[in-house]
């Protein structure tokens, strides 16, 4: 039967393990401990990309000082965050007063009661201005029950980043909505290993919010779909594997060395060095490409609709959010720093002290006009904003789903079946199956899957 918890309500988410401490003496674990202020530490998990990384960085002289509240971050990448604040949530081990999760986590958590609401501190917070949150984002991160169960840190959708310099070269203009074909031909005039670039970077790192992060934005548009209406799986069915073999095939083609192990990080290393001529990604990556001082692009990159093959649009829509567990003893001061990092404030801090490109954007209507920001996004400010409002969860392919989401399927067991796939798919990318054999036994799983919820 059609999952009707989502029916009523739509919801749209560094290599090494870095542990960073950032309390002026030694803090204890999770649950309490004194160091200092007002005797308050506080344990955060976080995902390990660069707006969570500058949050680290600018913690200790700025919300510490400001409140006596030390911090102490656990940093890890996106695979790996996922697994380890799974199994401390899940679990209850309590071991974290703040965790990073996305707009996959936040309504299934919030109906297995592992989250405290945010509502009631946001609508008490009278610095927060709850209302200029970003609306799709809201509903992304909230309960059944309407309540928010995690701040958004930033959201994004996806888009298509280009160098336009090598375009120039060649003499190929981007179009502003391109579609795949398109980009698999510019990729192909592009593509100049000797010279060390590759035509385009993509995600071939197993993983649900990997891999297929972007390739099912991919499956979408290309008339696919993980599951029909009344749960009959699709992960073998002719556009599926039309999609997923387009998408293969274009990274051994064309795409970047080591691409099997590749991911977000991978990638915004790759592209952001010069090193491919493409990037279909986050829109979140653009601040970061446009920082000089990371990246070797900035001023370069044109910025692109994400690809589109039968749909109109194909952009996924994702938020970083700040989640309090239920097994926290800090509610207080773990409200105190969600609402530092996610409020205006903190955006003002990052912008006038590290840049205004690498505001963590996405989340507050307020922060498009912010003139700072504007001039220094003003490549890709508004596609982004556009391409977040333009992300339908409800339809975002060519037929009607039986749960909400873009570049997922809201139900628990996605981030299994999700990985799994990912990693047949992945080894399909370097070349030990076929993607044939990958997509039938995604196939089998999908089938698992789809009997607990007919």
């Amino acid at each position: 039967m059609p999952n009707t918890r989502s029916s009523r309500r739509w919801r749209g988410a560094v290599a090494v393990a870095l542990t960073v401490g950032l309390a002026s003496t030694a803090c204890s674990g999770a649950g309490g401990g004194s160091s200092g202020g007002d005797g308050t530490a506080i344990t955060v998990l976080m995902v390990g990309n660069p707006q969570m990384e500058d949050l680290a960085k600018v913690t200790a002289d700025n919300f510490t000082k400001q409140t006596g509240i030390t911090v102490r971050f656990t940093i890890l990448p996106e695979n790996e965050l996922r697994d380890k604040v799974t199994q401390d949530v899940a679990t209850q081990g309590g071991q974290y007063d703040v965790a990073t999760i996305g707009a996959y986590e936040a309504p299934i958590w919030a109906q297995n009661d592992w989250l405290h609401e945010l509502s009631s501190y946001a609508d008490a917070d009278t610095g927060y201005d709850k209302g200029d949150l970003l609306q799709p984002m809201v509903a992304s991160l909230s309960g059944d029950d309407g309540k928010l169960y995690a701040a958004p840190f930033y959201g994004e959708s996806s888009f298509l980043m280009y160098n336009k310099e090598l375009f120039a070269a060649k003499g190929i203009t981007m179009p502003e909505r391109p579609t795949w074909q398109q980009v698999a031909q510019f990729a192909a005039q592009l593509d100049d290993k000797s010279a060390g670039v590759s035509g385009i970077c993509l995600r071939g790192l197993p993983g649900w919010g990997e891999l297929f992060a972007p390739l099912t934005t991919v499956v979408n548009t290309f008339g696919g779909t993980w599951f029909e209406k009344d749960w009959t799986p699709k992960v073998n069915s002719p556009e599926f594997t039309e999609a997923t073999k387009f998408y293969v095939d274009l990274i051994r083609s064309h795409g970047q060395p080591g691409a099997p192990q590749a991911g977000f990080t991978e990638c915004l290393n790759t592209f952001g060095q010069g090193k491919a001529a493409m990037w279909y990604d986050a829109t979140s990556a653009a601040g970061t490409l446009e920082d000089p001082n990371s990246s070797t692009v900035a001023g370069k990159v044109g910025y692109a609709y994400a690809p589109v093959n039968k749909t109109d649009s194909s952009g996924w829509l994702w938020a970083w959010a700040l989640a309090m567990p239920k097994t926290t003893k800090n509610a207080d001061a773990a409200w105190k720093f969600i609402s530092w990092a996610t409020g205006k404030e903190y955006e003002a801090l990052i912008g006038s002290s590290l840049g205004w490109s690498r505001v963590p954007a996405g989340k507050r209507q307020s922060t498009y006009q912010i003139a700072e920001y504007r001039d220094s996004a003003t490549a890709f400010a508004d596609i982004t904003l556009k391409s977040i409002q333009e992300a339908d969860p409800v339809n975002p392919g060519v037929q009607p789903r039986p749960a909400l989401g873009v570049q997922f399927v809201g139900i628990p067991e996605f981030a299994d079946l999700g990985t799994k796939v990912s990693q047949e798919v992945s080894a399909a990318i370097a070349g030990q199956v076929s993607v044939d054999k990958a997509l039938a036994d995604g196939q089998r799983l999908a089938e698992d899957v789809a009997n607990k919820h007919r």
